[in-house]
């Protein structure tokens, strides 16, 4: 490179080979100057707004012990003269203002801003984005984020700008598997980020610098292997930027970000696909006699990550994910004149915050030298007890006497010694302080109803939206932590099929805090893996985060419990008014209850609840009904199709039965046409004995007496049958016929008139 104005290159090359500068790496000797000259340029446009920002955070941190509230000059005017104190004057800190910046970050606090996770293309899957925001509510656990997040606010409020970072690391010592981490930064002074990006959550930036201070033994304990601090200080001599690296006790050492860029070949080709030349993929599609339809350059970045102590390489590594792992939470960014100039809350407050010392201390100083009042009373009253009226004012004196033969020209006893008026306050003095406490209130933003101070509204209604009011003016705070958060969270999407790039059992956390466990496979290929029992109910999901992509939203709101107590006073409201509820939704208002057994109370009680109430279907009542007419006709449906079924074995049985007996006939013929051959060969006497030898077996068997008897019967029935219809007499024609069942009239016997 052509920038080496300083030998700042001969430095690092002997910092990290010797004294043979030949025979380091050209490259390496460029990334180190390209970043020592990067960290110049960021500590020269963050110099004058770091200097505001300091002052910010100390002022804000100033106590009536530090006095950081009065500006030097001023202390030095009113404080003690060549030793002495007996001319200083007052100087009080009544500090207002981390009232006013816990207002802002309490608020945060109550409603934590989170990501949610959907499908961004038509491979994404819904499960799959629940997996992604259950694991990242897990980091988050795991991370302490609610400290993350709560130091950066704090920082963001105060003076501007707060920064956390995305960390990995082992899960155990015997294990190479990763976790993803986030990790806090206490100190944004610590950071210096481009300062030519323009998201503010520095989602474009192209480097980053997180620098530390260490002792130099602690240096040569973690870095053993490194050069001498020796030589490169022997080696630096009159380089200027080396007191930035290289301190009497300390030496800098600085964790560097930075982007390298390839410029690549994208191929498209048939069926929309698309791979880098010179890729396994285009390198088929060419063996396949496939040509590109499209060629463009793609500009391929990936984020590589060093720690150096500014003239050597300690480590290095790349790092998994796409965008540089710090995210920065600003507060008011301005730029003038090329240069970056942020603030907080308390920069446009501090004024206000000085006059209302100042007014405060006057105050005081005024009452404190004004003469104590005095008794008045007339020459020769105190006389004889000067001793109690001198210590009236230190001593509780359970009287007071004077002498009554004073008295004036005509006489007449003078009137009693009164004391005089204490003094008061100018009234000057009052309206300015107060007009200084208002100033606070109008430069952050927020007045009296946001302080919680009472005012004329009187319904809950009014008095939210006079606090709303309040909000307005310090909602860009709230609202640039949750583009942080959602960066945040965005980088942990693309880094979690990274680092979880093994088959493995994730821990999940669900919105409500119950934890559960998922599989997760990144070899499958599809999204969601459902496996089955011979039932066909699913027993198991085995997920790949990999397939598809996903984007984040950012939502703020109440926290889990919050809403989950809101949730039950209003259902408390709801039941009160309507105890018919009990019935389909107690389970619910029990289980949002925090006392213990509720939730086995609310399992009980969703137990007595209709099935048809507690299933997941949000369908329209008409479609449900539509539904169950379906399953009715298919009910139906299958009874006729089993009565087909019975109708088809009938016919099938009476063919067989029709089949069996024409067998039978023929049979039947078959044997008559036997014995007809056989009886025209037989004699009569022959035929004689085959009947006789049938009628006496049929009646040893009893076959012939059976059959006789009910010839018998049959034939008697018939006769009496006939017999009755012959002495029924004639019905004579026009006559009506009895009625069926009437029993007719029986005759006289013969010889005996009718009755």
């Amino acid at each position: 490179m052509g920038y080496d104005q300083t030998s700042m290159n001969i430095v690092g090359k002997v910092a990290d080979v010797g004294s043979n500068p030949t025979s380091i790496p050209e490259d390496k000797s460029d990334i180190l100057s390209t970043m020592r000259h990067r960290f110049q340029m960021a500590m020269s446009a963050y110099s004058e707004s770091r200097e505001d920002e300091l002052d910010d955070l100390r002022f804000m941190a100033g106590s009536p012990d530090n006095g950081w509230q009065w500006p030097a000059d001023v202390l030095a005017t009113r404080g003690a003269v060549q030793g002495q104190t007996i001319n200083a004057r007052p100087c009080l800190t009544i500090n207002k203002l981390p009232q006013h910046v816990k207002q802002v970050t309490n608020e945060q606090r109550q409603n934590r801003p989170s990501g949610k996770v959907i499908p961004a293309d038509d491979k994404g899957d819904v499960e799959v984005a629940e997996i992604f925001e259950g694991m990242v509510r897990h980091i988050e656990y795991m991370s302490d984020s609610d400290v993350v997040y709560d130091t950066a606010c704090e920082n963001q409020v105060t003076y501007g700008e707060g920064y956390f970072r995305i960390l990995t690391e082992y899960c155990y010592d015997n294990s190479f598997d990763q976790d993803l981490r986030l990790g806090r930064i206490r100190n944004a002074f610590s950071v210096y980020m481009d300062p030519m990006i323009q998201d503010p959550a520095g989602q474009d930036a192209e480097w980053c610098f997180i620098s530390q201070d260490i002792e130099k033994d602690e240096y040569e304990r973690q870095f053993p292997n490194a050069a001498p601090i020796t030589s490169i200080m022997s080696q630096g001599v009159g380089d200027d930027s080396l007191s930035q690296w290289i301190n009497e006790n300390t030496i800098r050492i600085v964790e560097y970000f930075y982007y390298t860029h390839t410029p690549t070949k994208l191929n498209l080709y048939p069926g929309n696909q698309a791979f880098f030349a010179n890729s396994p993929e285009d390198k088929q599609m060419k063996d396949h006699g496939l040509k590109p339809i499209k060629t463009r350059t793609v500009d391929v970045k990936k984020v590589m990550w060093m720690k150096s102590n500014g003239y050597e390489v300690l480590e290095e590594q790349e790092w998994a994910g796409k965008w540089i792992p710090v995210i920065r939470v600003i507060g008011n960014e301005f730029e003038v004149d090329g240069r970056i100039y942020v603030s907080g809350l308390v920069r446009n407050a501090k004024d206000a915050q000085r006059m209302y010392n100042y007014w405060v201390s006057q105050e005081a100083e005024m009452l404190a030298l004004a003469p104590k009042a005095p008794f008045i009373g007339y020459g020769g009253q105190f006389e004889g007890y000067e001793q109690q009226w001198k210590t009236a004012n230190t001593t509780n004196w359970p009287y007071l006497e004077v002498n009554p033969d004073v008295t004036d020209g005509m006489g007449a006893t003078l009137p009693l010694p009164q004391r005089a008026p204490p003094p008061l306050a100018q009234t000057g003095l009052i309206q300015a302080k107060m007009g200084a406490s208002d100033d606070i209130k109008s430069t952050t933003g927020q007045y009296d109803s946001s302080l919680g101070a009472t005012s004329n509204e009187r319904s809950g209604k009014a008095i939210l939206a006079r606090e709303k009011q309040g909000d307005v003016g310090t909602f860009h705070y709230g609202d640039n932590l949750t583009k942080a958060i959602r960066f945040a969270t965005r980088q942990l999407i693309d880094l979690i099929p990274k680092i979880y790039d093994t088959e493995r059992i994730a821990r999940i956390v669900g919105v409500d805090g119950e934890v559960s466990m998922a599989k997760i496979n990144p070899d499958q290929p599809e999204p969601v893996k459902k496996i089955v029992d011979e039932q066909g109910i699913v027993i198991e999901k085995v997920y790949n985060p990999s397939v598809g992509v996903y984007d984040v939203v950012a939502t703020t709101g109440p926290g889990y419990m919050t809403k989950r107590q809101e949730a039950m006073e209003a259902m408390a409201q709801i039941l009160q008014g309507n105890p018919e509820l009990w019935k389909v939704a107690g389970d619910l208002f029990v289980k949002n209850m925090d006392w213990p057994g509720a939730q086995e109370m609310s399992k009980r009680l969703a137990k007595t609840i209709d099935p048809k109430l507690l299933s997941d279907t949000d369908e329209d009542p008409a479609l449900q009904a539509a539904q169950q007419q379906i399953e009715a006709m298919g009910k139906e449906m299958e009874g006729m199709h089993s009565m087909l079924q019975n109708v088809g074995h009938s016919i099938e049985m009476q063919d067989l039965e029709r089949k069996d007996f024409e067998a039978q006939i023929k049979l039947f013929d078959a044997e008559t046409k036997r014995l007809s051959a056989v009886q025209a060969s037989m004699s009569p006497e022959q035929i004689q004995d085959i009947v006789m030898g049938t009628v006496h077996g049929m009646m040893v068997n009893g076959d012939l007496v059976t059959e006789m008897q009910r010839d018998t019967s049959m034939d008697m029935q018939e006769e009496d049958q006939k017999e009755a219809q012959m002495e029924q007499p004639m019905q004579p024609q026009g006559q009506p016929m009895p009625p069926q069942g009437a029993m007719p009239e029986q005759m006289p016997p013969q010889g005996m008139p009718p009755q």
